[in-house]
């Protein structure tokens, strides 16, 4: 019996929450059970996933199957990309620096600010009106 080596890593992004799991393969990409270029229409979302693997030179050489849920396209985008790296320095140490290099291991803290009560919304005041 052959034991199948996978690496399983989470990524996160605003809202966005996805787990990656990459096993030696020919580059198959599924996400949510649906196919790569059929879940993320847009290229620039298709670059930022890919990115990870282009830096180190493995494009091809995975396959990764995806669950995210949360946010939107963009941000489960780079909740994907996070996993990927993740997963990939996993797979092997000598990744990190140059995915560290490229900001792909970088948490991107940046979230929607919360409404405040007695506001508009989170910065916004109601309108000032004298009589």
């Amino acid at each position: 019996m052959v034991e199948v080596v996978k690496y399983l890593a989470t990524g996160r992004r605003k809202t966005s929450i996805a787990r990656a799991t990459i096993t030696p393969g020919n580059g198959k990409m599924i996400i949510n059970g649906r196919g790569f270029e059929d879940y993320f229409p847009r290229e620039t979302d298709r670059i930022l996933v890919l990115s990870p693997l282009k830096f180190v030179n493995l494009l091809n050489k995975f396959d990764i199957d995806v669950i995210v849920n949360g946010g939107g396209l963009t941000g489960q985008a780079g909740a994907i990309k996070m996993a990927l790296s993740r997963s990939l320095v996993l797979f092997d140490q000598n990744n990190k620096p140059v995915l560290r290099k490229n900001a792909c291991l970088t948490r991107d803290s940046r979230m929607k600010e919360r409404k405040k009560p007695g506001q508009k919304g989170a910065r916004r005041k109601f309108q000032w009106v004298k009589r």
